[in-house]
């Protein structure tokens, strides 16, 4: 168990980061050796339900209830290796009283039952079942099971009869951890728990009216409660979905493949302009010419911020005319198909639409005079990303 230990704090290691990446629910980055650990300090209280204990008159007059209890103090410490797994190491120390042998008419034993100090000790691995079945996140209450081996040693009696000063037997116990975090730091314990040892721990391997009950165990249940202190670097950082991450950036690809595709669309209609370019003098647009005309305003994937001021340019030509001719303008928004839903699209389209009405309307155009409308997704025009447009033109 303890190399287990070992291999769980040692495993580990690993660099974190603190990017706002999308993140994955049930997996995070592995902490480093010094981080995550935790030490713990409460008070418990046993109730003992031995195979002595079922001989006793009082036993037989309360079946159901321990013969005798017992306070005591605990100490933990232990580290979590990942939100589910983690390993502690507990000391438990406390006094107990041995079975009354007045009823059994012992005649060793004078004055009442004689006491024992007891400590247990143990390794017990840990489950977080919130963090396993609900996926890591900071909370105020966790639910750990727990389980473990160790040894229990009975320091010594007060009954002179009993020369044996100490005895120790093997330890079992298996519990549920509650835990309540104050604060980063802090936490309040509360803990339910079995502890399983031989039947001779507190006493019975000299009594002299009974015989020893051979194959049997003694029961311990407790209910302790304490506060504790988280060392180190605290939680973990949630893992990067890498494919949520590859999917926004090609996402981001297509759009300034986009963007650069119009520019250069942009670069050789300028170029070809100027070529066919007649003299100032000679440059008459008929009102049927700029009927025909339309300018086109791109965006970027799931934007309705115009991603390049220069197609302005057209639409201020378009604008310009209409307030000379009192003519309206017509606003149509557009989104690609092969990106989001339907009704996504049809939104960002009429945004897209209600963008460039705002830049029209800033261009001196009355806001009476444009028509908005928004289309959805389409893919009309090649390559898809084309698609993510508005169109402005004359009625």
């Amino acid at each position: 168990m303890l190399l287990a230990f070992c291999g769980l704090t040692t495993f580990a290691m690993a660099e974190t980061t603190t990017e706002s990446y999308p993140t994955l629910k049930h997996r995070v980055v592995t902490n480093g050796f010094w981080d995550n650990w935790f030490i713990d300090l409460g008070a418990t209280h046993l109730s003992f339900f031995s195979s002595q204990e079922h001989g006793s008159e009082y036993h037989k007059k309360n079946p159901f209830w321990p013969g005798r209890r017992s306070w005591g103090a605990e100490l933990s410490v232990g580290k979590w290796a990942t939100p589910v797994f983690g390993m502690r190491a507990k000391v438990q120390g406390g006094w107990g009283t041995q079975v009354n042998f007045q009823s059994w008419d012992d005649p060793y034993v004078k004055g009442g039952n004689p006491t024992f100090h007891q400590i247990n000790f143990g390794l017990q691995p840990m489950i977080n079942l919130t963090n396993l079945f609900a996926g890591y996140k900071p909370r105020v209450w966790n639910i750990i099971l727990y389980g473990g081996a160790g040894a229990m040693v009975n320091l010594g009696r007060t009954a002179d009869e009993y020369d044996d000063a100490t005895y120790w037997s093997p330890l079992l116990t298996v519990g549920v951890l509650n835990t309540f975090n104050i604060t980063k730091r802090l936490h309040l314990n509360l803990d339910v728990y079995g502890n399983m040892g031989d039947t001779n721990l507190d006493g019975n391997t000299k009594q002299k009216s009974k015989p020893r009950v051979f194959g049997t165990r003694d029961l311990q249940l407790g209910i302790s409660a304490g506060l504790g202190v988280n060392l180190g670097k605290v939680g973990w950082d949630n893992a990067p979905d890498m494919d949520a991450i590859l999917a926004n950036h090609k996402a981001q690809l297509d759009a300034l493949n986009a963007s650069l595709a119009g520019l250069e669309a942009e670069n050789a209609a300028l170029k070809n302009k100027l070529a066919n370019q007649k003299p100032a003098k000679e440059v008459v647009k008929t009102i049927s010419e700029f009927k025909s005309t339309s300018a086109s305003v791109f965006f970027n994937l799931n934007k309705w911020d115009i991603a390049s001021k220069k197609d302005l340019i057209d639409v201020q030509e378009l604008a310009q005319y209409a307030k000379d001719n009192g003519k309206k303008v017509v606003v149509t928004g557009y989104a690609d198909s092969k990106t989001g839903n339907a009704s996504w699209n049809q939104t960002l389209s009429e945004r897209r639409a209600d963008t460039v009405k705002k830049a029209i309307m800033d261009m001196g155009v009355k806001e009476e005079d444009i028509e908005v409308s928004g289309q959805g997704g389409v893919d009309i025009v090649s390559p898809y990303p084309y698609n993510r447009r508005v169109t402005v033109s004359l009625k």
